[in-house]
């Protein structure tokens, strides 16, 4: 019977997309510490392993694709973990939000946005005056 040959270019063993990896094989999968995934479990809840052979993780494709949104939500839109989670359970992950493209949402609290604020709210409060 012939043997599937699963090793890379080094010599290294690889497994199928399809299988389940553990938290180490993840872990460099993402570039990310295990212990930032363990976290990630504690605050998203539907990222859910399964556990076998003495509470080892085991992630399957799915889990393994949600990581990696998170990450990319985390590390390169610019979400807090709060606002990741609210996002999730609130619309999922729509794919525009998480195309490189997409522009992460800036903070508007600088003086010169203040400024047009102040001018807009004038502006309006002159209006509804003239209309009074």
């Amino acid at each position: 019977m012939p043997q599937l040959d699963l090793s890379d270019t080094n010599g290294a063993q690889t497994k199928s997309d399809a299988a389940y990896k553990t938290i180490s094989e993840v872990s460099d999968e993402l570039g990310v510490p295990q212990h930032v995934l363990r976290f990630w479990e504690t605050n998203f809840p539907q990222i859910k392993p399964s556990r076998m052979r003495g509470a080892r993780r085991y992630y399957r494709p799915e889990d393994i694709e949600l990581l990696k949104k998170i990450k990319t939500l985390l590390y390169e839109q610019g979400y807090t973990i709060k606002g990741a989670k609210k996002l999730i359970k609130s619309k999922g992950f729509p794919a525009d939000l998480l195309s490189p493209t997409s522009p992460v949402p800036k903070k508007k609290d600088g003086p010169a946005d203040v400024q047009s604020l102040v001018s807009e709210l004038r502006i309006l409060k002159s209006m509804l005056t003239t209309l009074l």
